[in-house]
């Protein structure tokens, strides 16, 4: 029997992103180089395509873990 294995990245891409100034699809995720720090979270910086405009335009994702 075998299991489908994701990882965290993978799931972000396609997701829809939402926040006050930039609505779109992240299109690509990886992990934060500068890992900016949340208590029990993992940082990831994502690309997203704006639903209006023409520019991707990246942002800073915070994700928990779960234990």
């Amino acid at each position: 029997m075998s299991a489908n294995v994701y990882s965290v990245s993978s799931l972000l891409v396609g997701t829809r992103y939402v926040s006050h100034s930039l609505r779109g699809e992240i299109v690509n995720a990886e992990v934060h180089p500068s890992a900016v720090w949340y208590e029990g979270c993992d940082s990831y910086i994502v690309e997203v395509k704006p639903q209006y405009g023409f520019k991707n335009q990246f942002r800073t994702v915070a994700v928990r873990k779960e234990n």
